[in-house]
C-alpha cells in the first residue's frame, strides 16, 4: 500500500496491484468453488511494507474534523458515540473506492486484492495491540461473532466430554446483553453452570471489582466443581466501567482457571490494548467503535500458545473451513468485507491528530470527565466512578427527581430526550439495593444514569444541551411516571 491511503492513491494502488502467488483464477483448485488460497492454512504472502506515516506539519484542525463529520445530522447533540461509533468522511470515500473495486470486476477482487487487503489490516491490529504473531489476529465482523466462536468452542469442549458437565463459566453481571444470552445459549445449554460477578455500582475502586471477582471463582469452584472459563469485560457498556482486566487475568491464572476471554468491545482507540501484557487467551474489540472504521468490523485475538487457538472456527462455516481462523473469518461467502478493508486509511485519518490515537484517547478522556463533573455539578449529582476508572464514556447521576424507576423509563426518557431535545445518550437504570446505604452515601433518590461519549467531533454545546434538557424537565415538575405507557 502507497504511503498515503487517500481516494485517488488507493485507487491507483488497487488498479495496480498484481496478483497474489497462489491466486491464479485460471488455477482450478484456487477457483472459489473450490477453496480460496493455498488450501494449507498459510497466509497468502507477507504483507505489504507499510511506510511510517509521516507526522502532519500542523495538527487537524476544528474546521477539518467538522468537515470530516459533516454527514452527521448537525442538529442532534450525538454523545453517545460507544454505542455505534463513527466513520470520518475519508474512511467513507477509501471504502467506497474498495466497493466499486469489488463491484467493478468482482473476480479480480476476488482473487487480487481481498486477501493482501485483509492481510494488511491484520498486520496493523498486531501492532496495535502488541499481538506476537499476525496469524493470532483474525478479522470478523463484530464482537459479538467473536464472543460466539470462543463460546462456540467451550460449548464442545462440554459436548465432548472435554470439560465436566456442571463445570463453571464465570461472567460479570454487567457483560454485554448479546453476550450474556450467548453464553447462555451456547455454554449452559451444553452443561456449563454459569455465575455472574455481582459488580458494585456505583464503583470507587478497583478493589471492589476484584474481591467480588474472587468470591464468584470460590463459588464457581464449590464442590468440586472447576472454573472453566471467564468472560470478562475490558470496559462495561452499561453502566461503563474500566475494569481491572490485567489483574483479573492474573487471579485467574492463580485460582486455575482455564480459559479467558476478554469482551473489549469498546477498547481499542479508548484504552490502552497490550494483549501479551493483559495475557488473556482471548481478547476482541471493535474497530467500529472508537477506532473510526465504517460498521462492521472487529478483531479476535487468539494467543497463538493457546492449546485451544487450533480448535477455533467461525460459526459460518465456508470453503475455508479448517485452515485456521484467520482464514475462515478472511472468506464467509459473498459479502461486503470494505469496512475490514480500510484500516490503512483509519491510520492516515488518526495521524492527521497530534500524538495519534494515544493523543485522541487522553484528549476524549480528559474531555469526557470534565464534561461529566460539568453536569454532576450542574444537577447536584456525581460521577459513577472515579475518573481513573473510566475511559472516553463517564456515567453521570441524573437528578432523583425524574423517577427512573424501570428499564422501561430509561427508555422512554432516552426517545424524549432524542425526539424533544435532540439530545441522543443512553440512559441507565440503578437502584441501590441497599436504600439506607444509598442515603448516607448521598445517593438517595438516584436511579438513572446518563451515559455519556466525547469523540473529537463532540463540542462542549453537545453537554450544555443535555444540562439545560435536564434542567428544563426538573423545573418543570416532570418524572417518568408521566410518560405514556406504550
Amino acid at each position: 500500500m502507497a504511503e498515503s491511503s487517500s481516494p485517488a492513491a488507493l485507487t491507483l494502488a488497487l488498479t495496480s496491484q498484481p496478483s497474489v502467488p497462489g491466486m491464479d483464477p485460471h488455477h482450478q483448485d484456487d477457483c472459489p468453488e473450490n477453496g480460496l488460497g493455498r488450501g494449507n492454512g498459510e497466509t497468502n504472502g507477507p504483507p505489504a511494507k507499510r511506510s511510517r506515516p509521516t507526522p502532519p506539519l500542523s495538527p487537524i484542525t476544528a474546521a477539518e474534523i467538522a468537515e470530516e463529520f459533516s454527514h452527521h445530522d448537525l442538529s442532534v447533540a450525538r454523545i453517545n458515540n460507544g454505542s455505534f461509533g463513527s466513520c470520518p468522511g475519508s474512511v467513507l470515500s477509501a471504502q467506497a473506492v474498495w466497493q466499486r473495486l469489488f463491484l467493478r470486476q468482482p473476480d479480480a477482487f476476488y482473487f487480487n486484492h481481498l486477501q493482501p487487503g485483509l492481510l494488511r489490516s491484520r498486520a496493523i491490529v498486531k501492532d496495535l495491540i502488541n499481538a506476537a504473531d499476525i496469524d493470532e489476529v483474525s478479522l470478523v465482523d463484530n464482537a459479538t461473532t467473536a464472543a460466539a466462536i470462543v463460546l462456540q468452542h467451550v460449548s464442545w469442549a462440554f459436548s465432548e466430554g472435554v470439560f465436566h458437565k456442571g463445570d463453571a463459566v464465570v461472567m460479570l453481571h454487567y457483560a454485554y446483553g448479546a453476550v450474556k444470552k450467548s453464553i447462555h445459549a451456547y455454554v449452559a445449554r451444553a452443561g456449563g453452570h454459569v455465575i455472574e460477578v455481582p459488580l458494585p455500582f456505583p464503583v470507587s475502586s478497583n478493589e471492589e471489582i476484584i474481591r467480588e471477582f474472587r468470591k464468584a471463582l470460590d463459588l464457581g469452584k464449590a464442590n468440586g466443581r472447576r472454573v472453566r472459563l471467564a468472560v470478562i469485560d475490558h470496559v462495561t457498556s452499561m453502566p461503563s466501567v474500566v475494569i481491572p482486566v490485567k489483574e483479573l487475568t492474573k487471579i485467574c491464572r492463580q485460582e486455575g482457571v482455564d480459559q479467558v476471554f476478554v469482551d473489549a468491545a469498546h477498547a481499542i482507540g479508548n484504552v490502552e490494548v497490550d494483549v501479551q501484557d493483559i495475557d488473556a487467551d482471548f481478547y476482541t474489540s471493535n474497530l467500529h467503535k472508537w477506532f473510526f472504521c465504517p460498521p462492521s468490523v472487529a478483531f479476535l485475538h487468539s494467543k497463538k500458545c493457546s492449546s485451544s487457538a487450533p480448535c477455533l472456527h467461525h460459526p459460518v462455516v465456508s470453503q475455508e473451513y479448517g485452515k485456521g481462523l484467520p482464514l475462515e473469518s478472511a472468506w464467509i461467502g459473498t459479502r461486503d468485507y470494505s469496512s475490514q478493508l480500510v484500516v490503512p486509511s483509519v491510520i492516515d485519518f488518526v495521524n492527521r491528530f497530534d500524538g495519534g490515537i494515544l493523543g485522541i484517547r487522553t484528549r476524549n478522556h480528559d474531555k469526557v470527565v470534565e464534561m461529566g463533573m460539568m453536569l454532576a455539578q450542574a444537577w447536584g449529582t456525581f460521577l459513577g466512578s472515579p475518573p481513573e476508572m473510566c475511559c472516553s464514556m463517564i456515567m453521570v447521576a441524573l437528578p432523583g427527581s425524574l423517577g427512573v424507576s424501570s428499564e422501561k423509563d430509561a427508555l422512554k426518557l432516552r426517545s424524549l430526550l432524542r425526539e424533544e431535545y435532540r439530545v441522543e445518550v443512553p440512559i441507565h437504570y440503578h437502584r441501590p439495593k441497599d436504600i439506607e446505604a444509598g442515603r448516607q452515601n448521598g445517593h438517595s433518590g438516584v436511579t438513572g444514569y446518563v451515559r455519556i461519549s466525547y469523540q473529537v467531533y463532540n463540542t462542549v454545546d453537545d453537554y450544555y444541551r443535555l444540562r439545560d434538557a435536564v434542567h428544563k424537565l426538573v423545573n418543570d415538575g416532570f418524572n417518568c411516571g408521566m410518560l405514556p405507557s406504550k
